[in-house]
């Protein structure tokens, strides 16, 4: 499907991409536990290592991190089945989630910051903007800012749901350059690769992005219905002019390559907007 974008304006994404000097990583639960939702050490080294090659590029990176409720599952023998536990669990998991973090990035001598928000923090213009200068006092102090959603205090009015939305929006507020979404699929396909060996990489998303949504829908699951928040996250993303990349995150040095403006994942056309 990638000839229903034309390769100039793949190429010119990439590029885009390679060159944002502030960059958003979003990284999802399955990128960072194992099949019993304990945190995975190596996982999340690769992770801490894959932010630090941009970090030696010069850029700013804003970690966007989730697994604090399945880390939590890990560790307290408690399934999260009520909305109750699932609020502990993420307690729970939150402190041993950036334990972990502290630990990783201590190995490049690199400090980081918690930051956890609810979607009034995202809609109220004066906490965003408290929220907004925090992230610009951490980056000039070098400091990694890692976000999550409050789920502890987050009720069905205040929660943003989802982090691949809560990327976006971050994003979109603080006009970073890139939005990258890391996760175990590693990009958009024809099918779902989990249950359709022949299904194929969706190469880039533009002008095509009906026809994609209406794959993504039809191939969805349980399992697999997590693609669709990261292609709408994604494309929100596009329409403000800012590029974003959804890539596989055990992929080799998978933020290098970006960084190098090589064909990784998924990548989205920004559009400004504009109908396609």
């Amino acid at each position: 499907m990638s000839d229903a974008v034309e390769l100039d304006e793949i190429e010119r994404t990439r590029r885009l991409a390679a060159d944002a000097e502030r960059v958003i990583v979003k990284a999802g639960t399955n990128s960072l536990t194992d099949a019993e939702s304990n945190l995975d050490d190596e996982k999340l080294d690769k992770l801490v290592d894959d932010i630090a090659d941009l970090h030696e590029r010069d850029k700013d990176v804003i970690l966007v991190s989730s697994g604090a409720v399945g880390a939590g599952k890990g560790l307290v023998d408690y399934t999260g089945e009520t909305v109750e536990e699932s609020q502990a669990l993420s307690t729970v998991g939150q402190s041993q989630l950036m334990r972990r973090y502290t630990e990783s990035f201590e190995r490049y001598d690199r400090q980081i910051a918690q930051i956890l928000l609810t979607q009034h923090d995202l809609e109220n213009p004066r906490r965003f903007t408290n929220f907004r200068n925090t992230i610009e006092t951490l980056l000039e102090w070098d400091i990694v800012p890692v976000i999550n959603e409050n789920d502890a205090v987050a009720t069905q009015e205040i929660r943003i749901g989802d982090n691949d939305m809560l990327s976006s929006s971050v994003a979109v507020g603080i006009d970073v350059d890139l939005l990258v979404t890391l996760t175990d699929v590693g990009g958009v396909y024809t099918g779902n690769p989990k249950e359709d060996s022949a299904a194929e990489l969706i190469e880039a998303v533009g002008r095509n992005y009906d026809e994609v949504q209406s794959i993504v829908d039809g191939s969805s699951s349980a399992e697999f219905g997590g693609i669709q928040t990261k292609v709408q996250g994604a494309r929100d993303a596009s329409e403000h002019g800012i590029p974003a990349i959804i890539a596989k995150s055990t992929e080799e040095n998978v933020l290098g390559r970006i960084a190098a403006a090589k064909p990784v994942g998924t990548v989205f056309v920004p559009i400004n907007g504009e109908q396609r």
